[in-house]
């Protein structure tokens, strides 16, 4: 159990928490959601000590253990990896590290003896001749192999060590889990593994992901940062939405019927008042006009983008014939006689164990890359528009947000036209103004959704779209996306995202393709079961 009491914190004018009193209990999961820039991480940072509020105090259960998962990912350059998972229980690394300097000791005293004797109860107490083999075994659930585990964390790649920490934030049961995105870096099979053990483990969890399945499979309640205030709701993130949306419905609807009812009345009041037969109803009527309220519904800090492409013409007979494509990077065959027709309504998801795979092919399907060999062809009536995994290079220099949109946009169009079209996609006001070079992930993510927009085009193409959105941008090009009656070719990390939108599967292998008619979750059962051949 983990409890937070008037917890208030305000960065100058920017008040992000505001007496903000909230328990999370034993045996509890809880997402905590809220819009970029709600204090999401900060406020775990609070729970973990690592940020001090301004006022009010954090507190847990008598002897109980809080773990965190690191986002320094050099702070423990020096160690090998099983020590690094080990230090996660910090009692019990430093019992360990004792004892094991006592019998290095070349002249070991009697005193030393029965030192040692009292660390050999402590280290036994916290189960600590298991450690080593139950770090080893988180380990190679999240995909580190054994290999690995004696090599120090300076020689492991970026993702290697994300998973690292998340082993080192889950050992030795701790009381209380605080994890920021811990899927980062995960594949399927480990963040399979990972709801498994969320789902088992009987502590208190808060957990902030963008990845809305992740959030379904091991969220018991959703807390809900917002009006900086902190809400609890019973549920995962999909009831917590249904929910919430419902909830704003129902307000507007009242909001509508008390406004309409109000006008009634002043209508009436204004047309009898001076009329002496009506003038007690006239009464009547503005003393229950001063008794109807409409409630007041604050602006949420949550928004949602308006995402929405409409293609400009229907998808022809011929849409996309690929015949034997191959192509050879750095002497490894990333693709090796990939060839598949789509056709009209198809949404295929793409997948690869080498995301560069799924890369190369939709670059050399846009003429930014050619193969080594094979051919493609695409129909005469298709347009299609491409959102690339890494797009920094749309935003060098020091132009406007305006500006930048603006050489995407029709020609007769001018400034009026692109501020409307930025502030439906969250950049209103001065934020139009922006410099294109000053742009978050997330922002630049925006712009490339809007460029996309505005080219009408009827095949859309996006490699993984959704890395550094938002919550909010998700779901809102997700709901998009599958109002789309044309084509989608596309690749995505997010499960939601390519459970509720992909109709078929290719999975580029060493072999060429694996094509599936089929559903992410189909496919991903599919992949369990023995294939028959």
């Amino acid at each position: 159990m983990i409890s937070a009491t008037d917890i208030t914190l305000a960065f100058g004018k920017r008040i992000l928490f505001k007496d903000v009193n909230i328990k999370f209990t034993q045996g509890n999961c809880y997402g905590l959601i809220g819009a970029n820039g709600a204090g999401k991480s900060t406020f775990l940072k609070i729970l973990a000590g690592d940020i001090e509020a301004d006022s009010g105090n954090v507190s847990i259960g008598p002897n109980e253990r809080i773990a965190v998962l690191k986002q320094n990912h050099f702070a423990f350059d020096e160690q090998t990896v099983l020590n690094t998972v080990i230090m996660g229980h910090e009692k019990l690394y430093t019992t360990m590290t004792l004892r094991d300097e006592l019998y290095a000791k070349p002249d070991f005293s009697e005193a030393d003896g029965i030192r040692s004797g009292e660390l050999e109860i402590e280290f036994a107490e916290m189960d600590g001749y298991e450690a080593e083999s139950d770090a080893a075994v988180l380990l190679n659930n999240l995909g580190v192999t054994e290999a690995l585990h004696t090599k120090k964390m300076k020689e492991l790649e970026g993702g290697e060590k994300v998973r690292v920490l998340l082993a080192q934030a889950l050992f030795g049961n701790p009381d209380v889990l605080l994890l920021d995105e811990p899927t980062n870096n995960l594949d399927i099979k480990s963040i399979e593994w990972l709801e498994q053990f969320l789902y088992r483990f009987k502590n208190t969890v808060l957990v902030v992901s963008h990845d809305r399945h992740f959030m379904n499979q091991v969220c018991t309640h959703i807390a809900d940062i917002d009006f900086s205030k902190i809400s609890v709701f019973a549920g995962n993130y999909d009831f917590w939405y249904q929910a919430s949306r419902l909830n704003l419905k129902q307000k507007q609807n009242e909001n509508k019927k008390v406004t309409e009812k109000a006008k009634e009345l002043k209508t009436f009041i204004q047309r009898f008042s001076s009329n002496a037969s009506k003038s007690k109803q006239a009464t009547s009527r503005k003393k229950l006009l001063e008794k109807l309220t409409i409630e007041d519904m604050p602006v949420s800090s949550r928004r949602y983008p308006f995402i929405s492409f409409k293609p400009e013409r229907s998808c022809g007979n011929v849409i996309l014939e690929v015949e034997g494509l191959t192509k050879i990077i750095d002497g490894e065959k990333v693709l090796n006689n990939v060839s598949f027709i789509v056709n009209g309504g198809d949404k295929i998801a793409f997948l690869s164990r080498n995301s560069l795979a799924q890369t190369i092919l939709f670059q050399i399907l846009t003429g930014q890359m050619e193969q080594d060999s094979g051919t493609f062809r695409w129909g005469v009536t298709i347009s299609h528009s491409y959102f690339p995994k890494e797009h920094s290079t749309f935003f060098n220099g020091d132009g406007n947000l305006i500006d930048w949109l603006l050489q995407y946009a029709p020609p007769k169009e001018g400034e009026s036209f692109a501020r409307t079209f930025l502030g439906r996609m969250l950049f209103s006001g001065e934020e139009a103004t922006k410099k294109i070079n000053l742009l978050s992930g997330g922002e630049k993510g925006r712009c490339m959704l809007s460029k996309m927009m505005l080219a009408g085009s009827n095949v859309l193409m996006l490699d993984e779209p959704t890395n550094h959105l938002d919550l909010e941008s998700i779901t809102a090009l997700n709901d998009s996306l599958v109002r789309f009656k044309e084509v989608i070719l596309f690749t995505t990390h997010d499960h939601e995202f390519a459970n509720t939108l992909a109709n078929r599967i290719i999975e580029l292998t060493p072999d060429g393709i694996n094509d599936r008619l089929m559903t992410f979750d189909e496919y991903i059962e599919s992949k369990k079961v023995p294939q028959k051949n």
